[in-house]
């Protein structure tokens, strides 16, 4: 088996009888059309959802790791994170997460309240959320969506400095082209329930 993540005659209710490697470090970018399906994708490789086919982490087969252990290694950033305390800082274990200042915020914000928080705040903090478990495997669902051009900035440097400290393999679906070409070194478009590599020309930092 390769290392990083890898599917094999995987189904689930967006995509059927796919083949895929990501390896460590390596950074696939998919797009397509509302409603193809790619969210419903992403959480079946969280196992969130039903799926078919088999997966493997690292070549370690999926049903040898527990649930729990599988979506902290193979970590979803959904495009609407869920909040389950009332302040931000509850939501972390220990010391101020990783890259809490380099997407702009001071460390009183994890006193603040969940409730009173902006929807780019929501986005920025749930990618701290999820790097602070240091993953094998990033799900991006439209990370930046809510974000405007400097916040959508700070996020991209942020996972780019995680991906050359860490070298995870990335899944990264967004509807905007010209962030994947910049970020993933290979782009995909989900369309009818299959993957279709896009002739474009990238250019990965």
């Amino acid at each position: 088996m390769s290392a990083g993540l890898e599917l094999a005659a995987f189904g689930c209710r967006a995509i059927q009888h796919l083949d895929l490697v990501v390896a460590p470090g390596q950074c696939l970018g998919i797009t397509g059309p509302s409603g193809a399906g790619k969210s419903l994708f992403l959480r079946a490789v969280a196992d969130l959802d039903l799926h078919e086919g088999r997966m493997w982490l690292d070549g370690v087969e999926a049903d040898r790791i527990t649930p729990p252990q599988w979506r902290r290694e193979v970590a979803l950033l959904p495009s609407e994170s869920a909040w389950w305390y009332d302040t931000v800082g509850e939501h972390f274990e220990g010391q101020p997460p990783y890259g809490l200042g380099q997407l702009g915020f001071e460390s009183d914000a994890l006193t603040w309240q969940v409730r009173h928080l902006s929807s780019g705040e929501r986005q920025r903090l749930a990618l701290l959320r999820v790097l602070a478990n240091h993953p094998r495997v990033l799900l991006l669902d439209e990370p930046t969506a809510n974000l405007d051009e400097v916040n959508t900035q700070r996020a991209e440097a942020l996972v780019d400095i995680y991906c050359k400290e860490n070298q995870p393999a990335v899944l990264w679906v967004s509807h905007d082209l010209d962030q994947l070409k910049r970020r993933c070194k290979s782009v995909y478009t989900l369309k009818q329930g299959r993957l279709t590599l896009l002739d474009v020309e990238v250019h990965p930092a």
